[in-house]
């Protein structure tokens, strides 16, 4: 993971994140200077960032929000005091309201970016200071250094690109903590079909089976947020095994990137997962990035133990000859 260390110290009022990359400082500086490239880390898993003004001047001012699995949306804004591209920048950082306005009764803080090479390539050192205790404290208490490691320890695929991140790791699961699970796994194709592949009940069926011997008998979608879906597996051909199925609802449906659901076992009465799916595309290929939320640890271990991600990678190469012949 590119973040090597984070401190926070009550002394200095400061917040102090240090990551390391294997990138040349010119490309740190410009995917933390370009709101598209920023956009794609900058929110922690589960909260992407869509910034909608950027203005990288003295005086200037960027406007994000990160919406979350329901669709809540975080609003925050940024005043650029010093440019010194590409070795650094400073800004005061304000939780905002929808309209851009600072909220005055959460802390505003000064965030200083420097950049800076190494043997290997490049160094991140990220200082935000702070006015009181009161307000580092508050920060904190509010998930800053969780959400400030997560989101930095997703820019090495940006750096890298797609392909090259990729190349060769086919389905990978990796624990976030007690309840979260990221599975990501880059397929040739672009997005609008991926996402097509993910709604259409006809294609879904084509891809959609997990370890070989299964078939996915039903599959029931109404893709608005809302809208309900089913889907139902069977044994084929003397598999061992019994039929099963999950159901949900849609919570976030942003087409083609992104989209939010419930996910329960038919039948059952496991509690539900939410499952937040995202698709990114780069040179004709896509990530597919599913984040899901388990209810506790207990469930999330008993699922993966389950042979999930084999199941996913079977289901996922299916899905690369179905996007060839679609």
């Amino acid at each position: 993971m590119p973040v090597t260390d984070v401190a926070t110290d009550p002394e200095a009022l400061t917040f102090t994140l240090t990551a390391e990359f294997a990138a040349p400082v010119e490309r740190l500086w410009q995917a933390f200077t370009e709101p598209r490239q920023l956009e794609r880390f900058w929110g922690p898993p589960g909260y992407p960032a869509t910034f909608t003004e950027f203005d990288l001047t003295a005086g200037g001012r960027a406007r994000y929000h990160m919406t979350g699995p329901k669709g809540e949306e975080f609003h925050g804004v940024w005043e650029f005091l010093e440019i010194d591209g590409p070795r650094s920048f400073s800004a005061l950082d304000s939780f905002a309201d929808q309209d851009g306005e600072v909220v005055a009764d959460l802390p505003t803080s000064r965030m200083v970016f420097a950049f800076d090479e190494t043997p290997t390539g490049s160094r991140l050192v990220n200082t935000t200071y702070f006015e009181t205790a009161e307000a580092l404290e508050k920060v904190v208490a509010m998930g800053m250094v969780e959400g400030s490691t997560m989101a930095i320890n997703q820019l090495d695929r940006v750096l890298a690109g797609l392909r090259e991140y990729s190349a060769g790791k086919g389905t990978e699961t990796e624990i976030l903590d007690d309840t979260h699970v990221r599975i990501t796994r880059l397929v040739e194709g672009p997005i609008e079909l991926v996402w097509r592949a993910h709604q259409e009940p006809e294609l879904l069926k084509k891809w959609l089976l997990g370890p070989d011997g299964w078939r996915l008998a039903v599959a029931e979608v109404d893709p608005a947020v809302g809208g309900r879906y089913r889907y139902r597996w069977e044994p084929v051909g003397g598999t061992e095994g019994q039929a099963f199925g999950f159901d949900g609802e849609t919570l976030l449906s942003e087409a083609p990137r992104r989209a939010v659901t419930t996910e329960h076992m038919t039948g059952t009465d496991f509690p539900s997962t939410l499952n937040d799916l995202n698709l990114e595309e780069e040179d004709g290929a896509t990530l597919i990035t599913l984040l899901i939320e388990y209810p506790d640890k207990e469930t999330r271990d008993m699922v993966l133990a389950t042979g999930m991600t084999d199941g996913m990678e079977a289901s996922y190469a299916r899905l690369e000859r179905t996007l060839v012949s679609a």
